[in-house]
């Protein structure tokens, strides 16, 4: 996707995002400071973005790939804009009827009638052959 006459890339990213830089064959993996650095424009070269929490709005986080000719002229630049989507798995934990996002039982289990924690039941059955 690179623009005809780029040599290398640099990547900017908004503080919610991280970026990593894998370079094919060289076993190289970085992680890509939210501006300054660049890299050669190799085949095989991948971008990972992630997010570590949600976002407050849509697209409120951004990507910002710039192309560099070899004298360092920049050429042209691709962005995305990113949601991140928290998920989570919300349980009665405390067995009380009422499901809760943070209760403190939610990560541990106890056994019997004063006990804590998600009972979850699975079906592991073979229903159709």
């Amino acid at each position: 996707a690179a623009p005809a006459g780029a040599v290398s890339f640099g990547v900017k990213h908004t503080e919610g995002v991280s970026v990593e830089v894998a370079c094919q064959g060289r076993g190289e993996i970085g992680s890509a400071p939210s501006s300054g650095t660049r890299w050669l424009l190799d085949e095989g070269t991948v971008l990972r973005f992630s997010m570590s929490r949600a976002s407050t709005e849509v697209n409120d986080n951004k990507v910002t790939v710039s192309f560099y000719t070899e004298g360092g002229q920049p050429i042209n630049q691709a962005g995305v804009f990113l949601t991140g989507i928290g998920i989570s798995l919300d349980v009665d934990a405390d067995r009380d009827g009422v499901v809760e996002k943070n209760n403190p039982d939610k990560a541990s289990w106890t056994w019997g009638p004063e006990g804590h924690g998600a009972i979850l039941l699975v079906s592991c059955d073979k229903e159709t052959p």
